[in-house]
């Protein structure tokens, strides 16, 4: 990955972390709300190579621990974000079957959302920071992944689109 794509792709999810926290968690959402950051994160991170997906897992998490709502350390969304995009990238070739498809596309970013935030609390747990009740950690986690389930498929066409205006011609081989 090029340092301008880096810049490129810092520079798209830091319009995104704007645009989750002006407008995505101002909506009230039946059941629990709906993290449209990490959704986009991990479908970008899904789509690069293993250099490129634990450089942008990285740079995502970075960009999420600047969030005025997160009671936790800094850096602790950088460390289960490069470990989730780490793990991606090393299963990419075993899950490049299921991710073909827009529905295990989709499935598989729900997946990757809910395993991000129950290794945040997980991690939480052990910095002993406080966490919620079982069945309310359950229930965010649950209606997040309803709601990427439901919502992934309405914005996955335009980050595809702007991943192949991005990429040069060295990646597209």
């Amino acid at each position: 990955m090029s340092p301008i794509r880096i810049a490129l792709n810092a520079g798209l999810l830091l319009v995104v972390f704007v645009i989750q926290e002006t407008l995505v968690s101002r909506v009230h959402l039946p059941i629990t709300g709906f993290s449209f950051y990490l959704a986009v994160l991990l479908l970008m991170v899904l789509l690069e190579n293993r250099t490129g997906a634990v450089i942008l897992g990285f740079v995502g998490g970075m960009i999420l621990d600047l969030s005025p709502a997160s009671e936790s350390p800094f850096g602790q969304w950088a460390l289960i974000l490069t470990a989730i995009a780490y793990l991606i990238a090393v299963n990419a070739e075993s899950i490049d079957q299921i991710v073909s498809r827009p529905v295990g596309l989709g499935l598989f970013v729900a997946l990757g959302t809910s395993l991000s935030l129950l290794a945040y609390l997980l991690v939480d747990g052990l910095l002993g920071q406080a966490t919620g009740t079982f069945g309310r950690d359950c229930l965010v986690i649950g209606g997040n992944f309803f709601w990427t389930m439901l919502l992934a498929p309405f914005f996955m066409p335009a980050l595809l689109v702007i991943r192949d205006a991005t990429i040069g011609s060295r990646e597209r081989i």
